[in-house]
C-alpha cells in the first residue's frame, strides 16, 4: 500500500513539473505568411534581445501583487482611482505567455494574473469586471469586450503552452470564456462586435461597435478551440463593414473610426463625444490599433482580406510622412489629415503601423525606420497604453508571435 501511494505521489509531481515546461519558449522565430517581412537591418538575434529587454522592463513596472495572495494584476497607472483594467489585464497575459521560457516565472506570473480575472467577474461569472479601483473594488459589473477577447485568446495560448493537466484546465477556461463573449458580447443578428456585455437587444448602441474590437485572428482561434462556426460569420461579416467604412468614409487614407454606429442601417463614423472624446468618428486612440490586429491575420493565417485592408493603409501613411516615422501623428481625420495640436509621438500609433507595413516586401526600409524609431523611445516616457502595445508590437515584430 505504502509503494502504491509512494508511485502516485511520484506520479502527480511529475505530471505537475512536466506542465511547468513551455511547449513554445521565446524566442519562437515563427515563418510567418509567405510574403510578409520583418525588420532586416539588424540580425534575428538583436530583434530577441531587444523584445525580451523591454519585456523585462514592462514586467518590473506593470506587474503588481493584487489584493489576495497569488494575485497579479498589469497596473493602469493614469491618475484617478482605477488601478486596473480588463484591456490591459489581457495584454498582460497575453505578453507573459509568449514571453515564457526566457521568463522563467512567467507561469506563475500568468497564473496570478488569471487569479486577478477570475476574482472579478462581470455580471456574468466568465468574464471580466472592466475596471478596478485602488481598493480592488470593481467599479461595475460591466465589461469591455476587447479585454474579454484577449484574455481569452490567452488562455487558448496558454494551453498550448504548458497544457492543461495542472492546477488550471487552461483549455476548458478558454472554452468557457469564448462561449460567453459570443452569447454577451457578439450580436447575434449581424455579428456585430458590442462594446459591452451591458448592451442589450433594446439598446440605442445595439448596432454600434469599436474597431478596435475586430481581432480576427483571435477569433478564427476561437473557432479552432471551440467549434462554433459562428466564429467565422463575426470574421467575415466584420471585414465586410471595414471594407465598406473604407470605401465609403477614407477612400485615400484607408482608416476606420473609433466607433462606428448604425451598422444594421447605413454604418456611418461616431459622431463627435459619442463615448470617449471629441474624436470618436476620427482614426484616434482605439483604432490606431486597427492595422496591427488587422495584420497579424495575414502574417498568421494569410488572409487576403487583411492584406488589401493594410495595402491601402500602407501606401498612404508613408506618402503623408514622406517616408519619415518622425512625422507621424498621434490621430487622424478619416480623410486623412493630422488631429489639430497632436504632433506628438505615440506608441500606440507608431507601433500598429510598423506591424501594418509587415505585409508587403515593398515597406521593407519603411518598416526598418519604424523599428529603429520605435525601439528608442523610454519606457519611462510613456505609460501603460503605450508601453503595452509598443511591447506587443516589438513581439510581432521580432517574429515570435503564434497562435
Amino acid at each position: 500500500m505504502r509503494l502504491r501511494w509512494f508511485w502516485v505521489i511520484i506520479l502527480c509531481f511529475s505530471t505537475d513539473l512536466y506542465a511547468q515546461v513551455p511547449n513554445r519558449p521565446f524566442p519562437q522565430h515563427v515563418p510567418y505568411t509567405k510574403g510578409s517581412i520583418k525588420p532586416n537591418q539588424i540580425p534575428q538575434e538583436r530583434l530577441d534581445k531587444l523584445a525580451l529587454s523591454f519585456y523585462e522592463q514592462w514586467k518590473k513596472r506593470y506587474i503588481k501583487p493584487g489584493c489576495h495572495p497569488g494575485e497579479y494584476f498589469v497596473w493602469f497607472e493614469r491618475k484617478g482611482d482605477k488601478q486596473c483594467v480588463s484591456e490591459g489585464q489581457g495584454y498582460g497575459m497575453i505578453i507573459t505567455v509568449l514571453m515564457a521560457g526566457a521568463d522563467q516565472s512567467a507561469k506563475e506570473t500568468y497564473d496570478g494574473l488569471y487569479q486577478y480575472y477570475k476574482n472579478h467577474p462581470a455580471s456574468h461569472p466568465y468574464l471580466m469586471a472592466w475596471a478596478q479601483t485602488k481598493s480592488c473594488h470593481d467599479l461595475d459589473k460591466s465589461t469591455a469586450t476587447d479585454g474579454d477577447m484577449d484574455i481569452a485568446y490567452s488562455l487558448w495560448l496558454a494551453a498550448k503552452q504548458w497544457g492543461s493537466t495542472g492546477k488550471i484546465n487552461y483549455l476548458q477556461e478558454a472554452r468557457k470564456m469564448i462561449a460567453s463573449i459570443m452569447h454577451y458580447e457578439v450580436n447575434p443578428h449581424n455579428y456585430s462586435i458590442l462594446i459591452s456585455d451591458a448592451i442589450e437587444y433594446d439598446s440605442k448602441d445595439y448596432y454600434d461597435t469599436r474597431t478596435s474590437d475586430f481581432m480576427p485572428s483571435n477569433f478564427k482561434a476561437f473557432e479552432n478551440a471551440t467549434h462554433d462556426e459562428r466564429w467565422k460569420k463575426v470574421v467575415d461579416n466584420n471585414y465586410k463593414l471595414f471594407s465598406y467604412m473604407q470605401e465609403t468614409y477614407s477612400p485615400d487614407a484607408g482608416l476606420v473610426p473609433d466607433f462606428i454606429r448604425h451598422i444594421n442601417k447605413k454604418p456611418a463614423p461616431a459622431q463627435p463625444n459619442y463615448l470617449e472624446s471629441p474624436y470618436d468618428g476620427y482614426y484616434n486612440y482605439n483604432a490606431c490599433r486597427v492595422p496591427w490586429r488587422i495584420a497579424t491575420d495575414y502574417l498568421l493565417t494569410g488572409d487576403k482580406r487583411a492584406k488589401t485592408f493594410n495595402d491601402r493603409i500602407n501606401k498612404w501613411v508613408r506618402e503623408t510622412t514622406q517616408n519619415k516615422p518622425d512625422n507621424l501623428s498621434a490621430g487622424y481625420t478619416l480623410a486623412g489629415n493630422d488631429i489639430k495640436h497632436r504632433y506628438f509621438e505615440a506608441l500606440s500609433f507608431i507601433g500598429p503601423f510598423a506591424v501594418s507595413a509587415m505585409t508587403d516586401k515593398k515597406n521593407q526600409q519603411w518598416l526598418n525606420d519604424e523599428w529603429d524609431y520605435l525601439v528608442n523611445f523610454k519606457l519611462k516616457d510613456y505609460d501603460y497604453y503605450d508601453n503595452s502595445i509598443k511591447l506587443l508590437n516589438m513581439i510581432i515584430l521580432s517574429g515570435n508571435y503564434w497562435q
